[in-house]
């Protein structure tokens, strides 16, 4: 019974003495569309696309392409207001990567869309030397890339989890201890 006191006197201590999770808001973070630095950062991005538009007469192509550039601008802007995307000090957005949901969006998404893409381009490639690798000149056909073979390769990459799931389960995806080289040292 002692024990389970003092257990429980020390669990009550370090739960007290927990510190309080410090959100972004907090860290002097605001929203865009309440930022005053990201309104003035916006005014004053137009306004000098604006001015380097008046240099030029209207109908230009230069000043057809500022024009889209300012309207390219003005989107831009927009969409980081009417986002969740929280700005600091200097007007800039900032993503928050600390594992909230709410803001998954903006960091969590697009790193598994990278991972997703990464590992598309490196199973394409493993696929590609493994199946150059039996050809009679397999050097040349790293150096010179088979595009229809590539292109082959490449369209059904787009299922690499699976495929490297059953390479790993059938134990073709990691080569055997015998295969290793190992340095000399």
């Amino acid at each position: 019974m002692k024990r389970f006191n003092i257990l429980t006197l020390l669990v009550a201590v370090l739960i007290t003495l927990t510190p309080n999770i410090a959100s972004a808001e907090i860290g002097g973070l605001t929203k865009c569309s309440d930022s005053p630095a990201f309104a003035k950062r916006e005014k004053a991005s137009i306004k000098k696309l604006e001015q380097r538009k008046s240099t030029y007469e209207a109908g230009t192509p230069p000043a057809l392409a500022l024009q889209q550039q300012i309207e390219r601008t003005e989107a831009r802007f927009d969409k980081y207001s009417r986002s969740e995307l929280l700005c600091g000090a200097d007007g800039l957005p900032h993503l928050i990567a600390d594992g909230r949901w709410s803001h998954a969006a903006e960091f969590m998404l697009p790193g598994f869309g990278f991972i997703y893409i990464s590992g598309w381009i490196g199973w394409v490639g493993r696929k590609y030397l493994r199946a150059v690798s039996t050809t009679k000149n397999p050097a040349e056909s790293e150096i010179i890339i088979n595009v229809p073979l590539a292109l082959k390769i490449m369209t059904t990459g787009y299922i690499w989890p699976i495929s490297a799931w059953e390479e790993l389960v059938s134990g073709d995806l990691v080569a055997l201890d015998e295969e290793v080289t190992v340095s000399p040292r």
